[in-house]
């Protein structure tokens, strides 16, 4: 009798350790990337923003940016001090530059660039900007 009990708590725990294993092996970060069960997309990265932070621009001149992760330039929407604007693509593997220029009517301000991307799930979606003075 004594040598059933171990054998069958042996059975027992290699049972719940392998189950256990096999439950949780779906969470977290797979091949893909994004972690925290986000459906296998990457966040969206927003980077090289120019004129920089801060700096003084005319109206109406260019400014643009770098976006990465995104699988399409029609996620990209851009708002210069809440006035929609229209961008520019181009694709420069592996990420896409955006152009765009300032809003005529923004002179003697100082204007937020407000830059969103949208996906099918809320996990994939991102938005940043940058502050940019608008000379007269």
């Amino acid at each position: 009798m004594n040598r059933v009990i171990p054998i069958a708590f042996l059975a027992l725990f290699s049972f719940t350790a392998s189950h256990a294993t096999e439950h949780h092996s779906g969470h977290g970060g797979g091949i893909m990337g994004g972690g925290g069960g986000g459906g296998g997309c990457m966040k969206p990265k927003l980077a090289k923003f120019t004129p920089e932070h801060l700096a003084t621009a005319a109206p109406e001149s260019e400014i643009s940016f770098v976006v990465l992760n995104i699988e399409h330039p029609s996620q990209i929407s851009v708002r210069i001090k809440d006035i929609p604007v229209e961008i520019l693509t181009e694709y420069k593997e592996p990420f896409y530059l955006v152009k765009t220029k300032l809003p005529a009517s923004l002179r003697n301000t100082a204007a937020r660039v407000n830059i969103k991307i949208s996906a099918k799930s809320a996990h994939c979606e991102g938005e940043g900007g940058w502050l940019l003075k608008i000379s007269g």
